[in-house]
C-alpha cells in the first residue's frame, strides 16, 4: 500500500470511486492492504489534496484492538516534526470505521525507481542521498521512542526534487504483522527482505530492526537487487537466517567503505550491528562526494592560486574553496581510520542500565531456548559489580521460577527462588520487579491469592509493567476469576501487541471455559506474533483435537518440531497416536518427550504418559509400572503441603498414579482429596471413575464419568481410554452418552 500518485507503471489500479467522508471527495484509489485502501481525496474546506487511509469496518475483540493500535499509532505518527515523514492531518470517524487523513506526496517510491532499470543499482550519489536522508529522520524517531517497523523501498517516497518521504510510519508494523508471518503469501519483493533475523525469530520491531532494514535498502539500490533475489516466502526467510551478509554479493567498483556500511547495518547478530541512525547517517555523509568548485570562468585550480592570485579572489569564492579543503582533509581522515568491528563490545564502558535492559529483554523471551541463559549472564554481570542490586536478583529468582515451571521441575529451584525474591524485596521494597518475583514464587507454591496481591502491589508500583499484567492474568485463570482475565489480557495484548504472551493467556482462558473457536484464535495470533514459540504450536494443537480436527492437529506440531524439539510437542503428538490406538509409534514420541536431549526428563505428566502407552505393548508392563513410579516420585515434590482448589488436577493424578502402581489406599485418599477440593473439576472426576473401574467398582465409575460429562469433559477423552474398554459397552454408559448428545 502506498501514500502516493501512482506511476503509470505500477500494478496497483486507479479505479475511479464515488464515495465521500464528510467534507472529503474521493478521487481514486491508490493502494490497498490487509487494513483497508488508500484513496486521493479532495478537502473541499482547506481547497487542498489529500491522501486518506480508510481502515476496514471490522468486528471482533482482536479486529477491535487491531484498530485501537492503527489509532494509536498514526497519533505517534503525527507527532513527529521532521520533514520527511509524511504529515498526518486528521483522523476522521464515521460509523464502524476510522479513517486517517494525511498529505498526498507526489514523485516514485524507491521500488518504482528501481524498476525503472531492473537489476541496475542507481548512481553511487543519488543511493548515498536517499539512504543518508532515511538515516537522518529515522534518528529522530528513534529518538523519540517510535519504531518503523516496515521500512522497504515501497514506503519510501522520492519526490520530483530529490526530497525522501516516509510513508507508512507506525501503522506498516501493525498492519503487516499478518503479512510478516504468513511467509507464503508475501510479494517476494516485501516485507520478509527486509526483516530483520530476529524478528523473523518472534522479536518485535525495534531501532535495530530498522537499521538492518535500511541496509538491505541500502544493498539493493546499489547491486540492483534485494540479497537472495530469486527465492521469496519460507525459502527466503530461510536464507536469511541461515547466512551472514557478509556472503552477499557486491559489484566490482562498489567502494570498499559502503560495503563495511552494509555489513555493519546488516549483522545477523543485534550486538555486531550498528548502535544507532546517527552513526548511519555520519558514515553515509562522510561518502558525499567533494563536488568540483566552479566559477563563472570554469573550475578553479588551487595549486595555482597564491600571493596576489588568492588576493584577487572574492571572499565567497575564498570561503568556498577553504570549506572544500576541509571538506576532502575530513574525509580523507575518515576514510584513514580502520574500521571498528562490532564485536569488540567489551572495549566499551560497563553499562549497568544497559546490561539490566538487555537481560529483561532475554527475560521476555524466556520460552526460546538460549533466552533464560542471556538473562541470567546479564543479571549476574551486574551483582558481579554490585552484589545489592535489587533488580538483578530478582531477575535471578524470575530466571528459577521459569525454569521451575518449564523443564526441570526441581524443588531446589523453587527454593532459590524464594530466597532471591526475599532478598530482593529487603534491598528494594519500592521496586516492581522484586514483588513480581515475590508474586512468581507463590503462585508456583499454589498460593495464587497472595501472587495476586503481590502482582498489584507492583502494578501499582509500575503500572505499565508487562510481567505484572502477564502474571496477573495467568493467577486470575488459575483462581478462575475468567472475566477479570480476559479483561486484562485483552487489555494487554491491546497495550503491548507484540507481546505472544497475552493471547496464549486469552487461548488458555477460553480452552478453560471449553470455548475452542475463541482459543483456537487466540493461539493462531500468538503464533503470528512470535512464530518461534512452540508452546502456542502444542496448545494449538491441543485445542484443534478437541475439535475432533486430528489432521490438522498433525500439522500443527509438525511446523512446531521444524522450529525445534520440545517436550510439549512431542507429547501432544503421542497423544493422538495413542487416540488412533497406535501404541508403538505413541510410546516412541512420548518417550522423546522425555529424553534429555529432545524433551525434559523432569517431568512428571511426561513419564506418566509413556507408562500409559507401554501397558499396552505386549511384555512391557515392568517398564510401564517403572514409570508411573518416577511419574510418582517427580510429582511428590511437588505436592503442597496445605492443597487448596488450585491444586485439585495435581492431586487427582498423584492418586491415580498410587493406583496404576498398586498403592490402592493411597490412591483412593489422594483421588477423593483432590474432588473435595474442586467438586466440579471434570479431570478429577474421569481419574476418579477410571480408578473404580480398574478397581471393578462399574457402579461408581459410570456415576464418576457422568459427572465429568456433565462438566464439559470431551467424550472423546473417555472413548480413548483403553481401560474403558468394557465400561463403554455397558449400557448405563451407552445411554449416559446418547442423552448428552441429544
Amino acid at each position: 500500500m502506498q501514500n502516493t500518485n501512482l506511476a503509470s507503471n505500477d500494478n496497483t489500479g486507479v479505479e475511479e470511486v464515488s464515495v465521500s467522508l464528510r467534507h472529503y471527495e474521493f478521487k481514486k484509489r491508490l493502494g490497498e492492504g490487509g487494513f483497508g485502501q488508500v484513496h486521493e481525496a479532495w478537502d473541499s474546506k482547506l481547497c487542498r489534496p489529500v491522501a486518506i487511509k480508510q481502515l476496514k469496518a471490522t468486528e471482533g475483540a482482536g479486529s477491535a484492538i487491531q484498530t485501537s493500535s492503527l489509532l494509536k499509532e498514526a497519533r505517534l505518527a503525527a507527532s513527529l516534526k521532521h520533514p520527511a515523514f509524511v504529515k498526518i492531518f486528521a483522523i476522521e470517524d464515521e460509523d464502524n470505521s476510522h479513517s486517517i487523513v494525511m498529505e498526498l506526496v507526489p514523485g516514485l517510491t524507491l521500488k518504482q525507481l528501481l524498476q525503472q532499470n531492473p537489476q541496475q543499482p542507481l548512481p553511487e550519489q543519488q543511493a548515498i542521498n536517499i539512504i543518508s536522508q532515511v538515516a537522518e529522520a529515522m534518528q529522530e524517531a528513534h529518538a523519540s521512542g517510535l519504531i518503523h517497523g516496515d521500512l522497504k523501498p515501497s514506503n519510501l517516497m522520492v519526490e520530483p526534487d530529490g526530497k525522501v518521504r516516509i510513508l507508512d510510519f507506525g501503522l506498516a508494523s501493525k498492519t503487516d504483522a499478518q503479512a510478516t508471518t504468513s511467509m507464503s503469501q508475501l510479494d517476494p519483493q516485501g516485507t520478509i527482505a527486509y526483516m530483520a533475523p530476529e524478528r523473523m525469530m518472534g522479536s518485535p520491531a525495534s531501532a535495530q530492526s530498522d537499521i538492518y532494514a535500511l541496509g538491505v535498502i541500502l544493498y539493493e539500490t546499489l547491486t540492483g537487487q534485494r540479497p537472495f533475489a530469486n527465492a521469496s516466502g519460507l525459502a527466503l526467510a530461510a536464507a536469511l537466517m541461515q547466512s551472514n551478509s557478509d556472503t552477499w554479493e557486491f559489484p566490482a567498483g562498489c567502494k570498499p567503505e559502503l560495503i563495511k556500511l552494509v555489513l555493519a547495518m546488516t549483522a545477523r547478530q543485534t550486538e555486531k550491528r550498528l548502535n544507532n541512525m546517527q552513526q548511519v547517517h555520519e558514515q553515509l555523509r562522510g561518502l558525499v562526494s567533494v563536488p568540483v568548485l566552479v566559477a563563472a570562468g570554469g573550475a578553479v585550480d588551487v595549486n595555482s592560486i597564491s600571493g596576489n592570485g588568492w588576493k584577487a579572489l572574492s571572499k565567497p569564492k575564498r570561503f568556498a574553496i577553504v570549506s572544500a579543503i576541509i571538506v576532502a582533509l575530513g574525509y580523507g581522515a575518515w576514510q584513514a581510520v580502520p574500521y571498528l568491528e562490532m564485536d569488540k563490545m567489551s572495549l566499551k564502558p560497563f553499562s549497568e542500565s544497559l546490561t539490566m535492559k538487555q537481560g529483561l529483554e532475554a527475560l521476555r523471551q524466556y520460552d526460546i531456548p538460549s533466552s533464560l541463559n542471556k538473562a541470567q549472564a546479564s543479571f549476574e554481570t551486574i551483582l558481579k559489580r554490585n552484589p545489592d542490586h535489587a533488580g538483578a536478583v530478582a531477575g535471578l529468582s524470575i530466571i528459577y521460577t521459569f525454569r521451575y515451571d518449564s523443564d526441570r521441575q526441581d524443588s531446589v529451584l523453587l527454593q532459590k527462588a524464594d530466597a532471591s525474591a526475599q532478598q530482593a524485596l529487603k534491598l528494594n521494597d519500592k521496586l516492581a520487579l522484586s514483588h513480581i518475583a515475590l508474586a512468581r514464587v507463590r503462585s508456583q507454591m499454589g498460593k495464587n491469592d497472595l501472587a495476586q496481591n503481590s502482582y498489584e502491589q507492583a502494578l501499582a508500583l509500575d503500572p505499565d509493567n508487562i510481567f505484572a499484567t502477564f502474571g496477573l492474568v495467568t493467577v486470575l485463570r488459575k483462581l478462575k476469576r475468567y472475566d477479570e482475565a480476559i479483561k486484562i489480557a485483552a487489555a494487554g495484548l491491546e497495550k503491548f501487541p507484540y507481546e505472544r504472551m497475552f493471547a496464549e493467556e486469552l487461548g488458555a482462558v477460553y480452552a478453560e471455559l471449553s470455548k475452542y473457536t475463541e482459543a483456537e484464535k487466540f493461539f493462531r495470533i500468538s503464533i503470528k506474533i512470535q512464530p518461534d514459540s512452540v508452546a502456542a504450536y502444542a496448545n494449538l494443537s491441543n485445542i484443534l483435537v478437541r475439535q475432533n480436527r486430528e489432521t490438522e492437529a498433525k500439522q500443527i506440531l509438525q511446523q512446531g518440531l521444524l522450529i525445534r524439539p520440545d517436550a510439549l510437542l512431542y507429547s501432544n503428538m503421542g497423544q493422538i497416536l495413542f487416540n488412533d490406538g497406535e501404541y508403538v509409534k505413541a510410546a516412541e514420541a512420548f518417550e522423546a518427550a522425555i529424553s534429555p536431549d529432545k524433551g525434559s526428563p523432569a517431568r512428571y505428566d511426561g513419564w506418566a504418559n509413556w507408562g500409559d502407552t507401554l501397558r499396552w505393548i505386549p511384555g512391557q508392563e515392568e517398564k510401564a509400572k517403572k514409570a508411573y513410579e518416577r511419574a510418582r516420585e517427580l510429582l511428590s515434590q511437588r505436592l503442597p503441603t496445605i492443597p487448596k482448589k488450585a491444586d485439585a488436577t495435581m492431586i487427582s493424578r498423584f492418586g491415580l498414579y498410587s493406583i496404576r502402581i498398586g498403592d490402592m489406599q493411597t490412591g483412593m485418599k489422594y483421588l477423593y482429596q483432590a474432588l473435595e477440593l474442586d467438586p466440579e473439576n471434570r479431570n478429577v472426576h474421569f481419574r476418579l471413575g477410571l480408578a473404580h473401574e480398574l478397581l471393578g467398582k462399574r457402579d461408581e465409575a459410570i456415576n464418576e464419568l457422568g459427572m465429568a460429562i456433565k462438566y464439559q469433559l470431551p467424550i472423546k477423552t473417555i472413548e480413548s481410554e483403553p481401560d474403558l474398554l468394557s465400561l463403554r459397552r455397558d449400557q448405563r454408559y451407552i445411554k449416559l452418552v446418547d442423552h448428552e448428545k441429544k
